[in-house]
C-alpha cells in the first residue's frame, strides 16, 4: 500500500470535512467523545492480531521441533487466513486515514474558535480523540500488513544463470 494515497484520502478529507464543518457547525448534533472510539478498538484488535499472526507464523517458519524451541505447538497459518487479514488491513488503512482527514477538518475549526464558542471546547476534546484513535488504527493496519507479506527466500537475491540484471 502507497503510504502517499492515505495522506492525500486524509488531506482531501480534511479540507472537505472543513468547509462542511464550516458551514454547519451550528446545525450538528454534539459530538461526545466516545464517537471515535470504536476506531480505537479496532485498532487494538488489529494490533492483537498482528502480534499473535506474527508469533504464529515465525513458529511455522522455524521448523525446530517444539522441545527445542521450549513452547506448545502453534497451530499452522491457512494461507486464506492471511490474506483476508491483508485485505483487512487494507481496508482498515483507508477508513483510518479517511478518519483522520475527518477529525482534523473538525479540529481546524473548532481549534480557533474555543474561546468564541461553548460546544467547541468538548468539539475539540472529541477530535483530539478521534485523531489519535484513527491514526492508532492505520499504524495497526498497516503494521497488520506488513506482518502478512511473504519474506523474501533466498533464492530470489541471487540472480538465476543466464539471467542478466
Amino acid at each position: 500500500m502507497n503510504r502517499r494515497d492515505l495522506l492525500v484520502l486524509a488531506a482531501g478529507l480534511a479540507v472537505a470535512a472543513l468547509l462542511v464543518v464550516r458551514a454547519s457547525y451550528g446545525s450538528l448534533p454534539a459530538l461526545r467523545w466516545w464517537l471515535p472510539v470504536p476506531l480505537g478498538v479496532l485498532a487494538v484488535a488489529e494490533l492483537l492480531g498482528a502480534r499473535t499472526l506474527r508469533a504464529r507464523l515465525a513458529a511455522q517458519r522455524d521448523r525446530r521441533p517444539p522441545a527445542e524451541r521450549g513452547t506448545a505447538p502453534v497451530r499452522p497459518v491457512e494461507p486464506m487466513l492471511v490474506a483476508r487479514l491483508a485485505v483487512l488491513a487494507q481496508a482498515s488503512a483507508y477508513v483510518g486515514a479517511a478518519f483522520v482527514g475527518i477529525w482534523v477538518g473538525l479540529l481546524l475549526y473548532v481549534g480557533p474558535s474555543v474561546s468564541r464558542l461553548q460546544a467547541a471546547a468538548n468539539d475539540t476534546v472529541t477530535g483530539v480523540v478521534g485523531v489519535v484513535c484513527s491514526a492508532a488504527l492505520v499504524a495497526a493496519a498497516l503494521w497488520l500488513e506488513s506482518v502478512c507479506r511473504i519474506p523474501p527466500s533466498p533464492d530470489d537475491e541471487t540472480p538465476q544463470a543466464g539471467a542478466r540484471a
